[in-house]
């Protein structure tokens, strides 16, 4: 069985559901609390606009344009609140750098200033805020504009996801799986990590879409993609569809063994659905998978083409030793 050590780690509905609703079906994304980063040198400040959003927001707090800049790329919020006049970076400059960076451009920046005249406002504008509000707050306001736009965040949000999600399945589709391929691969690469890739395929799934069809087929694939995907150990793990009756799990950080460890975990799992599947040519009349394993360690290719290719060959050999089982082999440097 695998463990941890086998593998490297009042009437309006609250932010946390909203951020829920509209994230939780996706992929397997699980419910946060949304939260919110309150820039300024002057800690009362941040003491003010933390009381006003601490029951309702995770609050992340900063008094300088730096230390606000790190916080946005290791532990990226949802919404700034920004100060404009501050010592060593102003806010201005700090939402330009923000709005210049692909990782936090996305990142809604609402100015709180005691400058309040158009000038003022217009500059923060145009350096890339959605909003501009006036010191001394009004809490009542500041709830209002910070719920607006932090809806809309998320609404931006949930569409971006959508365009990596497969719409059968609900899980992660080819063109995220193959961007997070190269990222993975990349980060292997560079940290001397280890890397597995595990291709999963339904045997014979064309005879079971001929014997029960297309929409009990379709029903099979849901059910199996919601089993996979409960049988991940970890968030980092990828699963996601490759094409048709095949899917496809990646997991940063772990070594063979551990990875086919997972394997004997979804077999079990996927073998615990007992989907009949009466026209298998195997003796097991239910649905099984056949599985191939890759893994680079001490740093896998830059694209994780290689890879990739590897985990193909074992699911082949896979199918030509009975099916029903996962073959892995480690990438060997060339």
């Amino acid at each position: 069985m695998n463990n941890e050590s086998d593998r490297a780690e009042p009437a309006a509905p609250r932010p946390e559901l909203e951020l829920s609703l509209l994230l939780g079906g996706v992929a397997g994304a699980a419910p946060r609390r949304v939260r919110l980063l309150v820039v300024d040198d002057q800690p009362v400040n941040v003491q003010a606009l933390y009381q006003v959003f601490a029951a309702d927001y995770q609050v992340l707090m900063a008094t300088s344009g730096r230390q606000a800049l790190d916080l946005c790329r290791s532990k990226p919020p949802d919404l700034v609140l920004l100060d404009v006049v501050m010592p060593d970076m102003d806010g201005h400059a700090l939402c330009r750098e923000l709005k210049a960076d692909p990782q936090t451009r996305d990142i809604p920046v609402i100015f709180v200033t005691s400058h309040s005249d158009s000038a003022s406002e217009e500059q923060g504008l145009a350096a890339g805020a959605v909003d501009f509000i006036a010191k001394p707050i009004n809490p009542a306001i500041v709830r209002a504009r910070v719920k607006t736009h932090v809806t809309l965040k998320l609404q931006s949000d949930f569409l971006r996801q959508l365009a990596f999600i497969d719409g059968l399945t609900g899980v992660a589709n080819r063109r995220h799986f193959d961007a997070r391929l190269r990222d993975e691969a990349r980060r292997a690469a560079r940290n001397g990590s280890a890397l597995s890739l595990v291709l999963l395929d339904v045997d014979h799934f064309k005879h079971f879409n001929d014997r029960y069809g297309h929409q009990a087929g379709d029903d099979c694939l849901r059910r199996l993609a919601l089993t996979l995907r409960q049988g991940l150990q970890r968030p980092g793990d990828v699963l996601a569809r490759y094409g048709g009756e095949e899917f496809v799990v990646l997991l940063p950080e772990t070594e063979l063994d551990g990875a086919l460890q997972l394997c004997e975990i979804l077999r079990q799992r996927v073998a615990g659905l007992a989907i009949e599947h009466s026209a298998s040519r195997l003796k097991e009349k239910v649905v099984t998978l056949s599985m191939g394993v890759a893994c680079a360690s001490g740093g896998g290719p830059r694209d994780g083409q290689e890879l990739l290719a590897l985990a193909d060959r074992q699911l082949y050999a896979a199918k030509g030793a009975g099916r029903a089982q996962a073959l892995g082999a480690r990438l060997v440097p060339q």
